[in-house]
């Protein structure tokens, strides 16, 4: 069964002082086409939402075997993007394992595990990655009968009222370390992620 990758990578950057987040450096390459090769790498297909016409994101991911869905109003949040990709997604794949841009830890072998897990169970229950001390995080693995409920498409929270409803359907899977938690919003969090060992 094929479980296409959706990678939301519309946002504004709101909290960098100006600075476009996802065009940073990550060992010689944009956050954004890091975790794009990354998703690429699974063999499956991958999908990223943009915003529509930016250029310097569209050129990050040159040659990636992607397909680009250009978000018309990414402005309204998160819940556009999921609109945006979930509308070109068929309703006959099983599910839609949705990640965000600014994640520069999940692996190519986290999106893996996730996709197995969800794979072998017989109930599709969501399957959400969590770090190793069970903090629940992202991506999110989503069966195709959760994405009926309309009201996931509002606002900036993607998939939270989607996780509180079905709360008892979530099945967490552990992921190495903080794989599942480390974001990159700020200036503030590239320094401290910067600064590991």
């Amino acid at each position: 069964m094929t479980i296409p990758i959706l990678i939301l990578a519309a946002g504004a950057s709101n909290r960098m002082n100006g600075r476009d987040k996802l065009l940073m450096d990550v060992d010689g390459r944009t956050l954004l086409r890091h975790v794009v090769h990354r998703a690429v790498a699974t063999g499956g297909p991958v999908l990223v939402t943009l915003p529509d016409g930016d250029i310097k994101r569209r050129d990050a991911l040159s040659g990636l075997d992607v397909r680009i869905i250009p978000v018309m109003n990414a402005d309204q949040g998160m819940a556009a993007s999921m609109r945006a990709g979930l509308e070109i997604i068929p309703t006959k794949n099983a599910g839609v394992l949705v990640a965000l841009a600014d994640m520069p830890d999940v692996s190519t072998e986290d999106y893996t595990c996730l996709i197995n897990a969800f794979q072998a169970d017989p109930y599709a229950n969501i399957h959400r990655a969590a770090s190793t001390d069970g903090t629940a995080g992202n991506p999110v693995l989503l069966p195709m009968w959760a994405l009926n409920d309309p009201e996931i498409f509002q606002g900036d929270a993607g998939a939270r009222h989607l996780l509180r409803q079905h709360a008892d359907r979530v099945r967490l899977v552990p992921l190495p370390d903080n794989h599942a938690i480390t974001d990159l919003d700020t200036s503030e969090d590239w320094a401290a992620w910067r600064a590991r060992p």
